[in-house]
């Protein structure tokens, strides 16, 4: 009637750590794609962000991250006077720098 039976090992025996460990290896895949792909690169922009932050001085070209250009003539702690236009000064947050803009101000008397 039967003509091939199969052995089968005991639940929890030698095959059980092996294929708890490949039930875990996706998940654990998937995270090292985030870290790797998302979390890693997120982690390296905000520190040269704040070394950016911290470096700024007196005479810098910048932009806010609302788009206003300037330049700055005033540096506190955390308050930054930017001239955006002849005589027009604006004071900005430290942490709402976008970045700087290379070269001179491009903020001339007409």
């Amino acid at each position: 009637m039967i003509d091939v039976a199969y052995a089968m090992g005991a639940p929890g025996g030698q095959g059980g750590d092996a294929s708890a460990l490949m039930g875990f290896l996706p998940m654990i895949l998937i995270f090292a794609v985030f870290y790797l792909l998302l979390i890693r690169p997120q982690q390296k922009k905000a520190k040269e962000h704040k070394i950016m932050l911290e470096n700024l001085r007196k005479g810098d070209t910048i932009i806010t991250q609302g788009g206003i250009h300037g330049k700055i003539t005033a540096v506190s702690d955390q308050v930054l006077t930017v001239e955006i236009a002849p005589k027009v000064l604006v004071k900005v947050s430290r942490g709402h720098v976008a970045g700087t803009v290379g070269g001179t101000s491009s903020i001339e008397p007409t």
